[in-house]
């Protein structure tokens, strides 16, 4: 797995575009988030259809077209240094195959920032575009508009990415090790149900793989882990880190499921690493060159996020 093109960092002044390619968005909660990123010095602006809710299937914002064209007219926009997600849900499944691919490859690098659904739109990032991208707290998200810790991990990250190499674990190691490779993931479920379709990887060989996970019990996660082992998906993955597992049951259940299901890979798996749906979530690139080391809770990137 080779390391990705990182784009250039923000700096203040810097136009970023807010889109939703999934569920739809709470406009209260869109606007706290525009103010925050106005407020870091940055000139934000909603896509057309953010707001929009599909008329016959209200869990999407709007049509697949509509969601699409609002990513894709944000990403060739030349004045556009950033394109942030406004929330997760569920729907970019749907829109992903309605991008022009070519054409956002021609519009030149610059950050995309997602989590959750978007698992979706970072590996279609990373296939078609190989380019690094962020995994963490969107725009209309609660976390980003009221954690403290989450929105300066997040600024850092976008400012100043040498200051953000290091993210440490407040658990313990699943298994023990070290290793080193190059990091991908994001939400479990989005990942299983890629596999086998176009702008997704056929495996996690040579990389440091990250997971999380939100509403999912225990016997579920052991299922689509169970998945992904029967499929070879997992095979030659370097190591480990897990975040969180926000609604996936007591945490002392899903654990033995994790442990049983990852630890006979013979590779380093570290728990609790703060990212995903979790309070004060840290943002995490993927398409980096990292170091895991179970021992000490720690995954250290090689260079920073950002150029």
């Amino acid at each position: 797995m080779k390391e990705l093109v990182r784009p250039p960092r923000l700096a203040p002044g810097a136009r970023v575009a807010v889109v939703a390619p999934s569920g739809p968005v709470a406009e209260e909660r869109l606007q706290a988030g525009l103010d925050l990123l106005r407020g870091w010095d940055l000139d934000p602006f909603a896509a057309p259809h953010v707001l929009d809710v599909h008329g016959a299937l209200p869990h999407l914002a709007g049509t697949d077209a509509d969601r699409a064209a609002d990513l894709q007219r944000a990403w060739c926009d030349p004045s556009v240094d950033a394109v942030i997600c406004a929330r997760g849900g569920y729907g970019a499944q749907r829109m992903v195959d309605l991008l022009d691919w070519e054409a956002m490859r021609a519009a030149g690098p610059k950050v995309f920032l997602g989590f959750s659904d978007s698992t979706t739109l970072h590996e279609a990032f990373a296939v078609r575009l190989g380019l690094v991208t962020l995994y963490g707290p969107v725009a209309a998200g609660l976390d980003f508009v009221k954690n403290t810790r989450a929105q300066e991990h997040l600024k850092a990250t976008l400012f100043a990415p040498e200051t953000v190499r290091t993210l440490t674990s407040t658990g313990t190691a699943l298994a023990p090790g070290r290793a080193r490779g190059v990091t991908l993931g994001g939400c479990l479920t989005l990942l299983a149900t890629g596999y086998g379709t176009p702008h997704t990887r056929s495996g996690a060989r040579g990389g440091l793989l990250l997971l999380e996970d939100v509403g999912e019990r225990p016997y579920r996660v052991d299922r689509t882990l169970t998945h992904l082992l029967r499929t070879g998906w997992l095979d030659g993955v370097a190591g480990i880190a897990l975040g969180s597992w926000a609604q996936c049951g007591p945490y002392a259940e899903l654990r033995p499921v994790l442990a049983d299901r990852l630890g006979g890979l013979g590779v380093p798996v570290v728990e609790e690493l703060g990212f995903g749906h979790c309070d004060g979530a840290l943002t995490v690139p993927f398409g980096v060159a990292a170091e895991l080391d179970a021992d000490t809770g720690t995954l250290t990137l090689a260079t920073s996020a950002l150029s």
